[in-house]
């Protein structure tokens, strides 16, 4: 085998992603805390104390990333904590929120802090959400309450996390709040949420004009099935176009991209100084003419490609670096801001993890823009509608007991951190089959 190492620039940002209702606990007062008690969950999990950040758990896991070389940690606010009602700000939980972020500023971490990660406040939740454009409003009001408490020690923001799967999920495909199937609100939702970021984003500028602000795309690679076939290649790109580009591009040009009209949009113009790129697979896309509710098409993994435990995420290494490559068309500075796999076992992770890395250095390799890369996540966390049955740590967490205990694959995501660096020496002692394929002898 070849002896090798594949390094990062100096300054590259190696970190990890958490969002609060997935990792704080007993958040009560949010759509998704009412979601789970309607038994919307699998084997009706709940949330519950999550990894109990909020009683303060919080400072012993970032303890452990900063020990594994870590430099930046990207996290949410809840919105429903800062703002429980909505004539009334929680000064407390804003100062909780502060000396978390100073937590990671004194352990040598880079905070990185998104602002909407798929929760609403249920009082808000009750007025229609993103479906009523007042939100707009409420959310940079918000977003100023937040960037002020906090400005002194976050300067990286994200607005919204993924707001292409808020949309698909809650109102397309029905399995997130508020369990809609229908395209037209979810039209409408998606204006609004491109609205609230472009409000947010000036809202940022104007306390903190040296911020950097952005927005988590989830890109999912969609290849048309045959591509011989047009109405095969029409569909998988008709479907990309709305999915994947429909925020960043507006945000590029002021332009909301729909399926039959477009709307202008000129606040949100010139509204993201980075692209953050959440990747976690790819798939292929058929046509399907009876499948009018799902864009006419049918979607699947390959099926060659190796699949996760439980079937949810298939290893597709060389979707990642199309990801990139996609990225580069909105000539801004690109971050990974979530990157992982659900493996309870930690065997599968360990490749996915190095041929991602292995990529996302042919990437930086080529000279693209791409700053740094958040693995998702430190520990394992609820993970929505799918509850505790997946776990993506680096860290196992014993729900009930709260006793951590690293995987094989936390050692190896230190070693990378800490050496900025892939090598042969890495894949050989935590994957040893990829020996051959990564370092060709």
């Amino acid at each position: 085998m070849a002896q090798a190492t594949f390094h990062f620039p100096k300054d590259f940002t190696w970190g990890t992603a958490t969002s609060s209702h997935q990792v704080e606990g007993q958040n009560t007062n949010n759509n998704w805390y009412a979601w789970e008690r309607k038994g919307h969950i699998v084997d009706d999990h709940t949330c519950g104390p999550a990894c109990d950040w909020w009683n303060g758990r919080w400072k012993e896991d970032f303890d452990r990333a900063a020990e594994a070389g870590q430099n930046a940690h990207r996290l949410s606010i809840e919105w429903s904590r800062v703002q429980p009602t909505p004539d009334r700000w929680d000064e407390d939980a804003l100062d909780y929120y502060r000396q978390m972020v100073r937590g990671l500023v004194e352990r040598g971490l880079q905070p990185m802090v998104t602002l909407h990660h798929f929760t609403d406040p249920y009082w808000l939740t009750e007025m229609g959400a993103w479906e009523n454009p007042t939100i707009i409003e409420d959310f940079a009001a918000y977003t100023r309450k937040v960037v002020d408490a906090l400005k002194e020690y976050v300067s990286l923001w994200c607005t919204i996390n993924e707001p292409n799967v808020y949309t698909t999920m809650g109102y397309i495909m029905g399995v997130f709040p508020p369990g809609e199937e229908d395209l037209s609100p979810a039209f409408q939702v998606m204006a609004n949420m491109l609205k609230g970021h472009a409000a947010a984003y000036h809202a940022i500028h104007e306390i903190q004009p040296e911020a950097r602000v952005g927005m988590a795309i989830n890109y999912r690679g969609m290849n048309p099935a045959r591509n011989w076939f047009p109405p095969d290649r029409w569909v998988a790109n008709l479907i990309s176009r709305l999915y994947n580009d429909f925020f960043p591009q507006a945000a590029t040009d002021g332009v909301m991209r729909f399926l039959f009209n477009r709307e202008s949009v000129p606040a949100a113009k010139g509204t993201q100084d980075f692209l953050g790129i959440n990747y976690y697979t790819r798939e292929l896309v058929a046509f399907s003419p009876f499948a009018p509710n799902d864009l006419f098409s049918k979607r699947y993994f390959d099926p060659d490609s190796e699949l996760s435990e439980t079937g949810f995420i298939a290893n597709e290494p060389e979707g990642f670096l199309e990801a990139l490559r996609w990225g580069l068309q909105y000539d801004k500075p690109i971050i990974i801001t979530e990157n992982g796999v659900e493996d309870s076992e930690d065997s599968f992770r360990r490749r996915y993890l190095i041929e991602h890395i292995h990529k996302l250095w042919q990437g930086v390799n080529r000279s693209w823009p791409i700053e740094g890369y958040y693995y998702w996540s430190l520990v394992d966390n609820f993970e929505w509608e799918r509850g505790w049955t997946q776990r993506f740590g680096l860290w196992e967490l014993d729900v009930e007991t709260q006793v951590r205990r690293k995987r094989a694959s936390a050692d190896l995501y230190a070693a990378i951190c800490k050496q900025n660096a892939l090598s042969s020496e890495m894949v050989a002692e935590f994957a040893p089959e990829l020996s051959e394929k990564i370092f060709p002898g």
